[in-house]
């Protein structure tokens, strides 16, 4: 927030550019209070000043015309500090706000710098909306006499991510990163260290953002943290709202204070999120066509890419064991909850051995089970995946001189 209003420090100014969108200055602020992170060789908040300069003073009939060229202009900032701006969530949560003032303003999306929607489902011969706008997968059928292909994420332990594609990463990720960004959902993760003085995470907060959709749901926002698992959105709903598709988005308690799920069946989608021992864990299954409709601003997702290569670490290369719990005793606890020696097992083994803590073998077990129910290729739920290129355990500084050394090999 500090960073967003630097350069507009007066008093002023603030309430001037409230009274004019108070709309987008409380989700805007909303978003940005949700990254605490804010790299310096990002020039996003050039951007942000630069659209609050253009619009400050806008007043008459020809405000709309103005105020969409300035839109233009900030989407145009934006994408031109892409490249700097990838793992900060102020740029992303400025795209994000750009497309839905577009929308909101009936700006003209012939504009270059407009940001693409995804496409509306067809209504039926007499302009209705079908009744199967807000069924995506029946919706899917009918247009094309198949049902449509699904995908499937999850982020767990420390930190552990297995991708659409099903690759699988482990990752200092330390602070706020998306999992995904795209036409219809915004999720992002904050990690903490799991040990102190670790640069070993886990998930300790997660956001997710159900973006506005037509007649199926209004605008939707889910937060968890540690000892706090919500069983309704941020606003108290526990549906898509009053729209006459609201129940096409739902959330279903499991296990009390453990265990949700989110049904999104306008967008072919369902959400598992878990508490296991102080840590989260998230779980994903998509349409195909709903995780891939991103633009190429949007491209830093840890679920389509995973995590940068000097981020990557290897689960094989045992650093720095905790307390007394050899190799040998992780294999035997983790081994009675995951009878198949795969990424899940060498996950569990990795997270015991270097957290000491024996409730870490849960992580890997839980994410296991919710593969077996959202996964949709059954034959691949067991990946004996080995990246020994990935760097083993070891200090951020270490990381960075091997990073770059490998640019000049």
């Amino acid at each position: 927030m500090t960073e967003w209003f630097r350069t507009r420090q007066s008093a002023r100014c603030v309430n001037l550019f409230y009274s004019t969108n108070p709309n987008f200055f409380i989700k805007l602020l909303t978003l940005l209070l949700l990254y605490k992170h804010v790299y310096s060789h990002c020039k996003i908040s050039r951007c942000n000043s630069e659209f609050i300069d253009a619009t400050a003073n806008l007043h008459g009939l020809e405000r709309n015309t103005a105020y969409c060229n300035a839109l233009s202009s900030y989407s145009s900032c934006t994408r031109r500090t892409a490249l700097t701006c990838r793992g900060d969530l102020a740029y992303h949560a400025a795209v994000y706000v750009i497309e839905d003032l577009i929308i909101q303003n009936n700006c003209s999306k012939e504009e270059p710098t407009a940001l693409p929607r995804p496409p509306a489902l067809a209504p039926n011969k007499h302009d209705f909306p079908s009744i199967d706008t807000c069924d995506y997968e029946k919706s899917f059928i009918r247009k094309h006499g198949r049902p449509p292909t699904y995908h499937y994420c999850a982020v767990f332990g420390k930190l552990h991510v297995r991708t659409f594609s099903d690759e699988f990463y482990t990752c200092q990720a330390e602070g706020s990163w998306p999992l995904l960004d795209n036409n219809n959902l915004f999720v992002q993760t904050t990690n903490y260290p799991i040990v102190k003085g670790s640069n070993i995470t886990g998930i300790g907060k997660l956001t997710i953002i159900f973006k506005n959709m037509k007649e199926c749901i209004e605008e939707k926002v889910y937060q968890a943290e540690m000892d706090n698992l919500p069983v309704a959105f941020t606003d108290g709903s526990v549906n898509g709202g009053e729209k006459p598709g609201g129940n096409s988005l739902t959330i279903h308690e499991r296990i009390p204070g453990q265990y949700i799920t989110i049904e999104a069946t306008y967008i072919g989608t369902t959400i598992a999120v878990r508490q296991v021992g102080k840590h989260l864990i998230f779980s994903i299954r998509t349409a195909k066509e709903v995780a891939f409709s991103f633009t190429d601003e949007q491209d830093l997702q840890l679920c389509v890419s995973g995590c940068f290569f000097s981020q990557r670490m290897s689960i094989y290369e045992y650093c720095h064991p905790k307390g007394s719990l050899t190799r040998k005793k992780a294999n035997l606890l983790c081994k009675e909850k995951l009878p198949v020696e795969d990424f899940y097992f060498q996950s569990c083994v990795f997270d015991v051995m270097t957290s000491g803590d024996v409730n870490f073998t849960q992580a890997a077990q839980r994410a296991l089970e919710d593969a077996r129910v959202l996964h949709p290729d059954t034959k691949k739920i067991h990946i004996f995946h080995t990246d020994r290129t990935s760097h083993p355990c070891s200090s951020s500084f270490l990381l960075l001189i091997f990073t770059v050394v490998q640019q000049y090999i």
